[in-house]
């Protein structure tokens, strides 16, 4: 990873300690990095033993890049006190959910402002990110933010922020659809006259099986479900069920839709 000058994490839960390892594994050097947190989580301590800084206030040197990594109702509190660690050029890119540009501008003052929307999976170095620029991020910045934002997996950009709830819709919330996927898959073997331990391993490994065929296959989702698709089989059957009216996919619709709806509920909060 390219140099990015100071940079200051404000916020080491489990995202902002997430993004941090991806960028010390890219190879940035641990010594241009500050964890603002009063309580970072115990997992950053082998990555604060590489000489990350860590305060519990805002640092008096300015920063060329500040990542808000903390949770969204507190960023009114949060905000403010960052604005001596920032100068007219620094770089701001907020990973809170619900929280627009124009939340971060009217506490940071006007500035370049990226606003993303990274997934759980970025946990193991497997999210995807959804982000948005404003008009004050120039190419270079645009860049650093795309290597930041792109060590914990790919980095989608869109072209308007409204775009970021349905983003927050698709693949923000989408892990808990997969998990209760799962859920729903094992318990049904259950009802099947499965063991519960066994039809929960038989769920687990198809639903990640499946979610890396797809990344690795050059194939469609639709055409990979073909594939596996006899006629007359097993799979057809049980398709006929799931692809029915008013089943599924009408039901997916529905939640992504709720989802995004309360998205735009939250950044207007």
């Amino acid at each position: 990873m390219a140099p990015v000058g100071r940079l200051l994490l404000v916020g080491g839960g489990n995202m902002g300690g997430a993004m941090l390892g991806g960028w010390i594994e890219q190879g940035l050097d641990p010594r241009s990095v500050t964890i603002l947190d009063p309580n970072p989580s115990p997992a950053l301590a082998p990555l604060l033993e590489q000489g990350i800084g860590h305060v519990t206030t805002a640092p008096g040197e300015a920063q060329d890049v500040v990542i808000l990594a903390v949770k969204p109702q507190i960023m009114d509190a949060a905000l403010p006190p960052l604005l001596p660690a920032l100068k007219p050029e620094t770089l701001v890119i907020s990973v809170a959910a619900g929280r627009t540009v124009a939340f971060v501008e009217e506490r940071l003052g006007e500035r370049a402002v990226v606003r993303a929307m990274p997934n759980t999976p970025a946990l193991i170095g497997r999210g995807i990110t959804g982000a948005f620029a404003n008009a004050r991020v120039s190419a270079g910045l645009r860049q650093t933010a795309g290597d930041l934002l792109g060590a914990s997996g790919p980095v989608e950009w869109v072209a308007s922020e409204d775009d970021i709830d349905r983003v927050t819709a698709v693949s923000g919330s989408g892990p808990a659809y997969v998990f209760l996927l799962a859920e729903a898959l094992a318990q049904a073997g259950v009802e099947a006259g499965l063991e519960p331990e066994l039809a929960m391993r038989l769920a687990r490994h198809t639903v990640a099986g499946a979610g890396e065929l797809m990344i690795r296959s050059a194939d469609e989702p639709a055409q990979l479900r073909r594939n596996v698709t006899s006629p007359r089989g097993t799979t057809e059957a049980a398709l006929s069920v799931l692809m029915a009216d008013g089943s599924l996919a009408d039901l997916m619709t529905r939640a992504v839709e709720a989802a995004r709806a309360r998205a735009v509920e939250l950044s207007k909060a």
